[in-house]
């Protein structure tokens, strides 16, 4: 079954292509909203603000075509800005409405004494709940992050947290055939690309 990898302009696709080649996943990069609209499985990656890809989500109709394939009940995989902007809103730049698949927001890192914002770098991410995505990866293990905002949700919707300095928030949430990670799967090494099988092998 093909995936169809979002390009809104947010860069990373390369850097995920890669990883999905890597592991022989059939894919290909689609920025046509009437093509991401009928994806059977789709992965809706990038970095950058939530902003500018909020606006170009509207302009082009690709965030219209992303509830589409939610609705549709297809499989459905954000990574980094991609995860934060299925949320209602994100704290960045004053405050942005963003696509609302599930309720919560992206909030910034509160300053503390000796923390780097972005969170850069490899960290623990420990599973709260189980789901067929985190097949045959152990919790704990180290996945990489980079990011300056990370996704406030409910409990009902949250599948593994991290913690930065004393602060720990939901590193993995999903709902129903919608799954997301703060951290970058494509960039984690081997539990990554176990991450992104596991994400390619799910059955809805």
């Amino acid at each position: 079954m093909a995936i169809t990898v979002v390009d809104y302009n947010a860069g990373n696709l390369t850097s995920v292509m890669n990883a999905l080649k890597f592991i022989g996943a059939d894919a290909k990069v689609s920025r046509d909203p009437d093509e991401i609209a009928k994806a059977t499985r789709l992965i809706f990656p990038g970095v950058g603000a939530a902003a500018s890809a909020m606006e170009t989500l509207t302009k082009t109709g690709i965030g219209e075509a992303i509830k589409a394939v939610v609705k549709a009940g297809n499989p459905v995989l954000g990574i980094c800005i991609g995860c934060q902007i299925i949320l209602e809103e994100s704290e960045e730049d004053g405050g942005v409405k963003t696509l609302g698949l599930i309720p919560g927001r992206a909030v910034r890192f509160k300053d503390e004494p000796g923390l780097k914002i972005p969170h850069m770098g490899w960290n623990q991410v420990n599973f709260t709940r189980e789901h067929p995505i985190m097949k045959g990866i152990r919790s704990g293990c180290d996945f990489y992050y980079v990011h300056s905002y990370y996704p406030q949700v409910p409990a009902e919707y949250s599948f593994a947290e991290t913690t930065y300095g004393t602060q720990t928030f939901t590193g993995l949430l999903g709902k129903d055939n919608l799954i997301a990670s703060q951290f970058h799967q494509e960039k984690s090494g081997e539990v990554g690309l176990a991450m992104l099988k596991n994400f390619c092998d799910w059955q809805i």
